[in-house]
């Protein structure tokens, strides 16, 4: 199982990006997928997740802004992030579970800064 994220990258405030997380060995769609950031000298967190049944939860400081979703043709979930603040700078990880088993995708930065 592997899972490919991308789409980070520099924004200055107010900004929009959207993060991709492509699997590979396990099917998205009957799976929950969740993204989760970590910045410096922070725990990771969790910002959105999306279960099989295509239900949706945020974290707090994301609610409004940020969008997950699901692409079951390309076996992907994207991650809209809109109106983009400074704290929302940092790693942005894809994740997925399967039975006991859970696997993360890489890091794909994401840096807020005018």
């Amino acid at each position: 199982v592997q899972l490919q994220a991308s789409g980070g990258g520099s924004v200055q405030p107010g900004g929009s990006l959207r993060l991709s997380c492509t699997a590979t060995g396990i099917i998205f769609s009957i799976n929950a997928v969740a993204w989760h950031r970590q910045a410096p000298g922070k725990q990771r967190e969790l910002v959105a997740l999306i279960t099989s049944g295509g239900i949706t939860n945020y974290a707090d400081s994301v609610q409004g802004r940020f969008t997950i979703s699901r692409d079951s043709a390309k076996n992907t979930v994207y991650l809209q992030m809109n109106s983009l603040k400074p704290e929302d700078t940092a790693a942005y990880y894809c994740k997925t579970w399967s039975g006991l088993r859970v696997y993360w995708g890489q890091g794909t930065l994401v840096t807020v800064s005018s």
